[in-house]
């Protein structure tokens, strides 16, 4: 025989009853809107690799409109943002993915990245040991390691305490990921600065090797130039400044660097054209520079007249 509950007894269960289905509907509704928003957010990277950055931003903020626990659309709109230098806003959305995604090893390791684009360098190590905390695998967060030490050390200071342990980070970056361009390149300044220039030139070989002597950047050539300025091997210094300026008419050292050169082998003519290549560029750079009063000198010296008083003094 069924047992007949008191009416109070049944109206409280009845709304017991109601509100669990409506918390079970409330929570499907929340869910299906983060697989709308991510959807779009996927949709929105997509644009990215393909370049097309406004596309991208108008898909990550749909994503964003349906749901804002999707860290995706935050990280993605943080990267629009970033694009169009809008880096406080990006800052925002990036520590938002951060906070989402509980702390993922990537998004921590970007968000440092951009702290120290901004000059916070402190926020960036913070953020570097946190990643590599999660993730000691990962060559990116050793390189931001390394970047974040190696800023703190500057580029002047030979013996700095910190240029060690940067190499040391650059290295494990290496390790993990032996092609990486970036690194081999960040590591051979340092060595540079060090005045280690053996090691300078076996370092960039090696990316020369891996993606060819074409596909290296222009700063590559130079750094490799100087190291064999250093190292006595004129004529191939000569040919790494030229490559320089081949890949970037908008960098003035390579161009200085080629008129000493020129200069110190008697080719007056060929300083000459580099230093007004590079005025053009950067005059401040040349403005009663010792390298212009030497080039003065050397042309009154061909042209049989006595060196200037004004070109003397300056050296």
């Amino acid at each position: 025989m069924p047992v007949k509950l008191p009416p109070r007894l049944l109206k409280v269960l009845s709304l017991t009853v109601f509100a669990c289905c409506g918390c079970q509907s409330m929570s499907h509704k929340q869910q299906q809107k983060l697989i709308d928003a991510r959807h779009h957010s996927g949709m929105g990277f997509q644009k990215i690799h393909n370049g097309s950055w406004e596309d991208a931003e108008k898909l990550f903020t749909q994503a964003l409109n349906k749901s804002e626990n999707d860290e995706r659309a935050h990280w993605g709109l943080a990267e629009t943002y970033w694009n169009r230098e809008k880096t406080t806003l990006a800052v925002e959305h990036m520590e938002q993915a951060v906070r989402l995604s509980a702390g993922d090893p990537k998004m921590v390791q970007r968000l440092g990245r951009m702290y120290l684009d901004m000059g916070r360098p402190e926020e960036a190590k913070t953020h570097s040991l946190w990643a590599l905390e999660s993730e000691r695998d990962s060559a990116d967060a050793w390189a931001l390691y390394g970047d974040c030490l190696r800023a703190a050390a500057g580029t002047t200071d030979r013996h700095h305490p910190a240029l060690q342990p940067a190499l040391a980070a650059y290295h494990r970056a290496l390790a993990l990921q032996p092609d990486y361009p970036k690194v081999q390149q960040t590591a051979a300044e340092i060595y540079l600065q060090q005045q280690r220039y053996d090691r300078v030139l076996a370092t960039l070989d090696r990316l020369h090797d891996t993606h060819g002597v074409d596909a290296a950047s222009a700063r590559v050539d130079l750094l490799r130039g100087i190291a064999l300025r250093k190292e006595g091997r004129t004529d191939d210094a000569k040919m790494s400044f030229r490559r320089a300026i081949a890949k970037d008419g908008s960098d003035p050292e390579p161009l200085i660097e080629l008129a000493a050169l020129e200069l110190k082998d008697g080719k007056v003519e060929r300083a000459r054209s580099a230093l007004e290549q590079a005025a053009e560029i950067a005059p401040e750079l040349l403005k009663d520079g010792i390298l212009v009063a030497e080039l003065k000198d050397a042309e009154q010296r061909i042209a049989g007249e006595p060196a200037g008083k004004d070109a003397r003094q300056r050296h």
